[in-house]
Formats: structure tokens, sequence, C-alpha cells
């Protein structure tokens, strides 16, 4: 007798997934759904996400100021991130609203409506704010007065935030593309091209500048490296494979950002793995397939934290790959990627709650709600504060102290 075997896959996720070329969310949506009947037999039988547990608090957690960023970004699948420098935060919102905020007060410096449908950013050169819009339109602003700069069209939608270096701002679309042009004038140094699957996650991964190279991950499971004079492949290497019978079973995606630590690059696919590469060469040091992931990592000076695809949150030592801590009790509220600052690993969920977990074993600390929208972008953490930008537009700046000290 033969036995039927049946995938179960998340709605929510198989909203994500796309075909290539796709720049706007409404043909997205309908042909992840379609998918989602075809594979799951017509209903939704993806596992609940948890309910918050009790515990006891050991964390004071402070709003020091919140302010609104015009629409948010929604719950749509763009990447719209906050950056920090000089003592401002830089925000936009999905409808073109870009902000500059004093990082103490949350105070306005300047805002600018540029009238894009914003999608990939912020990313900062020395001097400029740059952002990508779902219609293939790249952005400069000045970071002192937000007046526009230039604006260029590249190939498509994107998803990813800008990487700046050398007097370059490298451009990565959702098709398979990979541009650069000069910082000062958006003019177009070279391009490279890469085809994409036909069946993937809606989202690409930022291109990462070590040395003199460009590193992305692609839908395919390869992580490449580009010479960034010219944009000539130097290496490329083989990091998720795909495994399974069905379409949906061998998808893998390389569609989180790599993050690069001692000329190490790592970084976290859905249904591939977790690997380490050399950045010189491309050889894989170590991969653990046992953690699939989408959202991505962080990492301190010996280990890496991760949200994987079902919300569980782990910590991997950097040498070897293997699991020290696993944390379920967050299991499916679709968190972002952990951000690590001092002995903590902070991430937002998906009814705006902020929760804080200890690095050495991952039990919870404390958790604020700021407000009751998603949060999907990954915390950002400067000078001891963490800042948070929520899909509904709240931009949150959060201040901890040890329960215990204050007590003494």
């Amino acid at each position: 007798m033969s036995v039927k075997k049946v995938f179960i896959v998340p709605i929510w996720f198989l909203l994500t997934l796309v075909l290539p070329g796709c720049a706007i969310l409404e043909p997205v949506v309908d042909g992840a759904t379609d998918l989602f009947y075809n594979f799951a037999g017509g209903k939704d039988n993806s596992v609940p996400p948890n309910e918050l547990v009790e515990f006891k608090p050991e964390l004071k957690i402070d709003i020091l100021w919140e302010q609104q960023i015009g629409i948010g970004y929604g719950e749509q699948s763009v990447k719209l991130l906050p950056a920090i420098n000089d003592n401002v935060i830089y925000a936009a919102d999905r409808q073109g609203l870009v902000e500059a905020r004093d990082i103490n007060t949350g105070e306005l410096i300047w805002q600018q409506e540029t009238e894009l449908a914003l999608s990939g950013g912020i990313g900062l050169s020395f001097d400029s704010v740059i952002i990508g819009s779902s219609d293939g339109e790249v952005i400069a602003l000045d970071s002192v007065t937000g007046e526009v700069k230039w604006v260029v069209i590249v190939s498509s939608e994107v998803l990813a935030v800008p990487a700046v270096g050398s007097g370059m701002i490298v451009i990565r679309t959702v098709d398979g593309n990979i541009s650069a042009l000069d910082e000062n004038t958006g003019l177009s140094l070279w391009s490279y091209e890469r085809n994409v699957p036909a069946l993937s996650i809606r989202g690409t991964g930022m291109p990462v500048i070590v040395s003199d190279n460009v590193i992305a991950g692609y839908a395919n499971g390869k992580l490449l490296a580009l010479n960034l004079k010219n944009g000539k492949n130097i290496w490329e290497t083989s990091v998720a494979i795909p495994r399974g019978r069905s379409e949906i079973e061998r998808l893998v995606d390389l569609d989180t950002d790599p993050i690069e630590v001692d000329n190490v690059i790592y970084i976290a696919s859905y249904q591939g793995g977790v690997s380490a590469i050399l950045a010189i060469d491309g050889d894989v040091l170590w991969t653990n397939e046992d953690v699939s992931s989408y959202s991505g990592l962080s990492s301190d000076w010996s280990n890496l934290y991760l949200s994987d695809s079902a919300s569980d949150v782990w910590q991997l030592d950097q040498r070897s790959g293997g699991s020290l801590w696993k944390q379920a009790e967050l299991h499916q509220r679709r968190l972002t990627a952990p951000t690590v600052y001092r002995d903590y690993v902070v991430v937002g969920d998906f009814e705006g709650y902020i929760h804080w977990l200890a690095d050495d074993d991952g039990r919870q600390l404390g958790r604020i709600q700021i407000c009751d929208a998603a949060i999907l972008a990954k915390p950002l953490v400067d000078n001891d504060i963490i800042y948070i930008y929520a899909s509904d537009g709240t931009l949150a700046a959060l201040k901890v102290k040890l329960i215990v000290a204050e007590q003494e």
C-alpha cells in the first residue's frame, strides 16, 4: 500500500513565494495562495504561534522615545530597515517618506517625500542615504539636508539593502542582477546577471563587501564573490543543496543577509542549513543542516544567533556550527533576525513584542510591547540602546537595566 506524503506549509509563508521578475505584490499573493491549495489540500494546517508564557523578569525595559514614520511598511515583503550614523537615525516608509531623526531624542531633523514605492534600504555612504524601490529606482539623498542627489533606474525591484564601499553603491535586484553605481553620480560602473529559479522566497539578501570582493547569495543555494572593481566572478560555491521530490520540498534560498567575521562568511538558508565559508576562496568550513532560516544572523565574539523558519532561536558555535542552545518558547511567533548586544539576544515578533533572551542559555529575561503591529525589521543597536521599527511605522528607542542591580 502506498502512503501519500503530506507537506504542510503555513499559508503566511507561501504568501512570500514568488516567480522571478514580479514587481508588484497582488499577483504574488494570488499565485502563492494557489500553491498553498495545491500542496496542502485546501486548508491551512500550519502550527499556530505559541502563546506568551509567564516568567520572572530579570530586566526593566524603558521606552526612551517613540515616533511615527509615515505608514511604515505594512506586512509586505519589503526590507526597509533603519540605519544610524553620527547620532542620526534614518527610516523610510513604503509610500516614499524618508526621515532623519536625532537618536537621543527622536526629534525630526529633516524629511523628504520621494513619492517612490520604497522597498529596499537604508544604505548609508559617507554623505548619502541610499534606498531602492519596487519600480527599480535607486535614490540618493543628502544625509545632512535630505535633498535628492540623484535617481537612477536599475533592472528590477530592489529588496536588498544597498552595500557601500570604495566609492561604490552595490545594488541587488530580484531578477538576479547585481549592479555597481558611482556613489556621487549614480552612474553605472558594472553589472552582473544571473538567472534565478522559477520558484523562490520573495526577497534577496544584502550583498556584503569584503576587501575587494562583493559576496552575494542566490536562490539556487549558491554563494558567489565578484570583484568590486569590475564585477568579474572570482569564485562560487554551493552551500545549500536541494532535496526532496516536489518543487516546495526542493526549494532552497539564500535569502538572508550574510555576515562577515574575520574573513569568514556566515550565511543561513531556507531548507539548506547554516554555513561558514572562507571569504578568500569560497571553501566551506562547516554546515549545520539542522537549521533552516530566512530571517538572518547575528554574531558576538564566538557564537552565532539566528531565528529559524519556525521562530525558534538558536545559538551556534562559530568554529564548528554546533548547537549550544535552542529557545522554543517563541515558536511560530514570526520572529525577526536576532540582534546581540551585551549579554542579551533581542528579537521582535508579529504582535509588536520585543523579547530579551540571555546569551548564555536562551532563557527569557524581559519583554515589552511597543505596538499591535508586526515587527519585521531586525532590531538595531547603538550605544547600548535598541531601536525598533515596526510595520505600522512605529520607531522606538529602548533601554534596559538589570532589576537585581537596581535593588542593590
